[in-house]
């Protein structure tokens, strides 16, 4: 069974505190990633998803993708998508970085 489509931002810490492997995929846009970032992610606009689409599927198989976004609403439609694709292995991050950094992370900027 596919995990839920929504991932809290405090599981998705405790789950990297744990040491589980999760890669971190920020769907934001290159000037909104320059002006906040979650330590180790990376950076595919959610534009150029679909042509990362073989690298996503690669990455999901060495361990859960963690999609987010600003507020956690281009994130779910990058995972409906990649869900759609065949990439079983991922998930949203709810409220995006902007609940990290409320919840998880003050140090992380909110703009």
């Amino acid at each position: 069974m596919a995990a839920p489509l929504e991932v809290d931002p405090q599981d998705v810490k405790r789950r990297l505190d744990s040491g589980e492997k999760l890669h971190l995929i920020d769907v934001r846009e290159p000037h909104e990633f320059a002006q906040a970032k979650i330590e180790g992610a990376t950076l595919i606009p959610m534009r150029s998803v679909p042509g990362e689409l073989q690298d996503l599927d690669a990455r999901a198989d060495e361990g859960p993708l963690i999609v987010y976004c600003h507020h956690g609403v281009r994130s779910l439609n990058v995972v409906n998508w990649l869900r759609e694709q065949g990439v079983e292995a991922c998930q949203s991050m709810a409220g995006g970085i902007d609940a990290w950094s409320l919840r998880v992370d003050p140090s992380v900027p909110r703009y």
